[in-house]
């Protein structure tokens, strides 16, 4: 336990020197110039910036509604990439002939780069925030269902075996030993969902939007507003890493098992 504890200080100690080298080396890089303010400005600018769109807003929209904004088309993207993805992602995994059908198509649309095909979004669905959120969404699915797809094909087949020598129906095997087994693998894929839905975020906010952070960085790269733009990556790289946290919680509360099985 105390070597588990030591190594955990050791680690935190590492991560917050790396931390630590990349802002000094920020602040020295701009403090004597050596790099255009136009191009990195100093972490005082990207401060003042910060603190001025969180008191006045940008383009007459405070900081926590453009996060509004661009949270809630990620929720409910990822909500609805979850309830979709896992099931049949699970069930293609369970069952060859829905693999052969529904796997083919994710895998031909999976590589595809954002914005190849988020202009036949907006000619299906329009400007508005329905295009966003399918475009997040299928950004989402991918992720969650070939995890889930990994997660019952690489499952120990002796604990269905045992089940059904049992008398243990097929619902209860799904909901007692697949679903529970599967369980950590679907937390990674959902974990990973969510990173490149909010990487796709700035991708759906650059056609016909007027507030998000994703939009927010774009304007202002239009006008070489470089401060505005570090305040909006580093305030989605720390709220990305936030929902990343709770999600491991989340997965420690709920998939206690994880490890031990």
């Amino acid at each position: 336990m105390k070597k588990i504890r030591k190594k955990r200080k050791i680690e935190k100690k590492l991560t917050l020197g790396t931390w630590t080298v990349i802002f000094v080396g920020w602040y020295l890089s701009t403090h004597f110039h050596i790099v255009s303010s136009v191009l990195v400005p100093s972490p005082f600018q990207v401060w003042n910036t910060f603190l001025e769109i969180l008191t006045k807003g940008y383009n007459g929209i405070s900081l926590i509604e453009h996060f509004g904004v661009s949270f809630r088309r990620l929720l409910i993207a990822s909500f609805l990439a979850m309830i979709t993805a896992i099931p049949l992602g699970l069930f293609s995994g369970y069952f060859d002939k829905a693999k052969a059908i529904i796997d083919s198509v994710v895998q031909f649309y999976r590589p595809l780069p954002p914005l190849a095909y988020y202009t036949l979004l907006i000619l299906w669905f329009g400007i508005e925030d329905t295009s966003k959120i399918i475009l997040l969404f299928l950004a989402a699915f991918a992720p969650i269902y070939i995890a889930c797809v990994s997660a019952v094909t690489k499952m120990n087949q002796d604990y269905l075996f045992s089940a059904q020598s049992l008398g243990a129906s097929q619902r209860k095997i799904f909901f007692y030993i697949v679903l529970p087994a599967c369980l950590p693998e679907i937390f990674t894929g959902i974990r990973t969902a969510i990173g490149v839905a909010y990487t796709t975020l700035v991708a759906a906010e650059m056609v016909a939007a007027t507030s998000g952070i994703g939009w927010m960085v774009i304007d202002a790269s239009k006008y070489l507003k470089s401060d505005v733009i570090f305040v909006g990556i580093i305030f989605m790289g720390i709220t990305g890493i936030l929902i990343d946290k709770v999600l491991i919680f989340l997965e420690k509360k709920f998939v206690y098992w994880k490890g031990h099985v």
